[in-house]
């Protein structure tokens, strides 16, 4: 899949029960987040950091929905140390993890690591991200080896950035948040610029070009 293309709608056994993936996703966001096992260390920590932030992607109208390789039976019994681990004493568990025994969705989405393999000599899915914005279309995504572990912070970050970006035409500078001001596009004339962004600030640069142009949105 390339960058826009629109997300398998997949169906799947999950912690749930079956589902449609778009059906399940509705009119919102979506991130989509796999692992290679159950009961393994980093991806205990992962999940649990997901729970622990689950209220900021609901705020942002997204949802979470994770993938191992293991069975449902498995994921339920996970989900018990999850919980403990994020420190969640609440009835249930916010999201649903996906059933990919087979690694038919691994395959489809092209996230096995070849360098990391299970007892049989079966690759690991990969630590694999994709953000799905609520048109279904794929508008992020980040492949991580099996053994290093991601920073849900930064997804956030990236959820963030790609809605204003969707709002506004502007583009965001490294390390930007949200709060801080964010670069007005280029193709975005100046006289545009004026009417769009009445509060911009032009760099002054040795070359002379004022492409950089900043503005609070």
């Amino acid at each position: 899949m390339n960058l826009g293309d629109e997300f398998p709608n997949f169906t799947a056994d999950t912690t749930i029960g079956e589902i449609k993936y778009h059906d399940w996703l509705g009119d919102s966001w979506g991130l989509f987040f796999t692992y290679p096992a159950d009961f393994a260390p980093v991806c205990t920590t992962e999940l649990a950091k997901v729970v622990k932030l689950y209220p900021e992607f609901v705020k942002r109208n997204v949802k979470p929905i994770a993938l191992s390789c293991d069975t449902v039976e498995s994921h339920n019994k996970w989900i018990e140390d999850i919980k403990v681990f994020a420190e969640h004493s609440a009835e249930g568990f916010p999201y649903p993890i996906i059933s990919d025994e087979g690694r038919d969705l691994a395959c489809q989405l092209n996230m096995l690591d070849p360098e990391e393999k299970d007892k049989d000599g079966i690759p690991l899915t990969a630590r694999a991200v994709f953000i799905i914005d609520n048109k279904k279309k794929m508008r992020l995504s980040i492949l991580y080896p099996s053994n290093v572990g991601r920073s849900i912070d930064e997804i956030l970050r990236t959820i963030d950035a790609l809605m204003l970006t969707d709002k506004y035409k502007v583009a965001t500078p490294v390390d930007w948040k949200v709060g801080q001001a964010a670069m007005i596009q280029p193709t975005v004339s100046d006289e545009e610029a004026k009417k769009l962004f009445p509060v911009m600030t032009v760099v002054a640069l040795p070359s002379g070009n004022k492409y950089i142009r900043q503005s609070h949105v």
